[in-house]
């Protein structure tokens, strides 16, 4: 039995499938409701597993935890980013512009 592995994109609200990425459902027409999932397919008699399965989760499932913070040198800074930088973390900073 040979096997094959593709990657296909599912809705979230309706599990319409696709083979590539879509900004909006054409069953549903929601918008960036699709997730990438990996489908495992025996080619012999054409059944379709399902390898790994990337369900989305609520936020509130997760537990936060504590972690070693870097203090930037400003306390407004520091206090917006709940203590300071997180080691491997990523902070994009903005600034505004006045229109004359």
């Amino acid at each position: 039995m040979a096997k094959a592995s593709k990657i296909i994109f599912v809705c979230n609200e309706c599990g319409y499938e696709s083979a590539k990425w879509m900004g909006k459902c054409p069953a549903c027409n929601s918008w960036n409701t699709f997730f990438e999932q990996k489908v495992e397919k025996v080619t012999e008699n054409g059944i379709k597993k399902i390898k790994e399965r990337n369900e989305p989760k609520a936020l509130n499932s997760y537990k936060g935890q504590e972690v070693a913070r870097t203090s930037t040198g400003f306390d407004e800074l520091d206090r917006v980013l709940g203590g300071g930088i997180v080691k491997g973390s990523l902070i994009l900073l903005g600034r505004r512009t006045r229109n004359r």
